[in-house]
């Protein structure tokens, strides 16, 4: 199989799909790979480390994408890479579709096979590639957020843990999960006092179990969400649906209750952002502010620490890639429920149902060859 690796177009997005190490294993098993020139300079790979492992550099997107049989890539295909997508290629990557009707339609209309990261799973019923971003995303969430705190960003001027004779910042984290869990941990170690909330009774009593009386944890009940958002000085939104789009659990009436320069970090944004005036930003302007409320919004957080996330990420997907290029897609798919999972567009049908839903597609389920 012919696999290209095209650099990302998303403004302030430095990772990259491939690391010269992936380039090898893909070579060693016998596929050719394409790269466009300059594709991980942002992570930290020049083309020279991409050659010294066997791939060939092209020096145009089109270039890569005429050529490539599997395109690799980190974030959804952008408006201008929509024609570049051909019948029957295989597009490998974060889709995130339920947040995006017209990339959803576009990818049917090309009739593209797409294997969304965030869908696929692993023998536990996890969402293996994308643990390794979640992670970070939520670090950097709790990191964040402590910044726009602080009064130059407009925030109420408030340190996370406190000093003697003062009070801690309070921190509401409103989902228990990879992203929730990373940012409890962060918010602790700063001093925080921290309030998680979940509707998994298991997983509450786990971070119980694992932060004992360092932590409140909360039944995610409507009442006990704005409770804890009116009274936190930032709150983390890591609510996730797999495949769906996030439900809007902040609302908008919640704000005029809370304090003036308080921070809301909306890791779900991918999916749509769990408040009601979610919307999407960028890291050159990161937040914007309702009711007095920091609200930051970055769509690809994990993009401002390239070097570590794009070694995470691809350490995660490197094995799931070379089985859909060993085997084919459709192979790998009979095989291996993972990559069956994954599959959200197959000739021309939206055969991942929480994105049919989102917009009122008809479902089809991929039935594997």
């Amino acid at each position: 199989m012919i696999i290209g690796c095209v650099k990302e177009i998303k403004k302030h997005e430095y990772r990259v799909g491939m690391t010269p190490d992936n380039v090898k294993d893909y070579i060693h098993h016998g596929h050719a790979v394409l790269i466009e020139a300059s594709a991980g300079l942002g992570a930290g790979f020049s083309d020279q480390n991409y050659v010294e492992s066997g791939a060939q550099i092209l020096y145009t997107a089109k270039e890569v994408w005429d050529k490539a049989d599997m395109i690799i890539k980190v974030k959804e295909p952008l408006a201008p890479e929509y024609e570049l997508m051909r019948e029957n290629q295989i597009i490998y990557t974060y889709l995130h579709l339920a947040a995006d009707e017209a990339l959803t339609l576009k990818m049917m209309e090309k009739k593209v096979k797409g294997v969304a990261y965030e869908t696929i799973t692993d023998e536990h019923g996890g969402l293996p590639c994308l643990k390794p971003m979640s992670e970070i995303a939520g670090k950097l969430s709790v990191q964040e957020g402590a910044k726009f705190l602080e009064k130059p960003f407009g925030g109420s001027g408030v340190l996370l843990g406190g000093v003697p004779g003062t009070p801690k910042a309070n921190v509401a984290i409103i989902g228990g999960g990879v992203v929730g869990i990373s940012a409890c941990k962060i918010a602790v170690g700063m001093g925080a006092n921290v309030t998680i909330l979940d509707l998994n009774m298991d997983r509450l009593t786990y971070l119980d179990d694992v932060f004992g009386d360092r932590i409140q944890t909360l039944y995610s009940t409507q009442a006990n969400i704005e409770k804890s958002v009116v009274n936190a000085d930032l709150v983390i939104g890591a609510v996730l649906i797999t495949g769906a789009a996030a439900p809007k659990l902040i609302k908008r009436e919640y704000l005029s209750k809370m304090r003036p320069g308080s921070v809301i970090v909306d890791v779900a944004i991918d999916q749509g952002g769990c408040s009601e005036f979610a919307k999407l930003t960028y890291h050159d302007d990161p937040v914007y502010v309702v009711d007095g409320i920091v609200n930051y919004c970055v769509g690809n957080m994990p993009g401002s620490v390239p070097r570590t996330s794009t070694i995470a990420l691809t350490n995660s997907t490197i094995k799931y890639g070379l089985r859909i290029a060993d085997m084919g897609l459709e192979a790998a798919a009979k095989k291996y429920v993972s990559i069956y999972e994954g599959i959200n567009t197959y000739g021309g049908k939206c055969t991942y149902k929480a994105v049919a839903q989102t917009f009122n597609l008809e479902y089809t389920p991929y039935t594997a060859e």
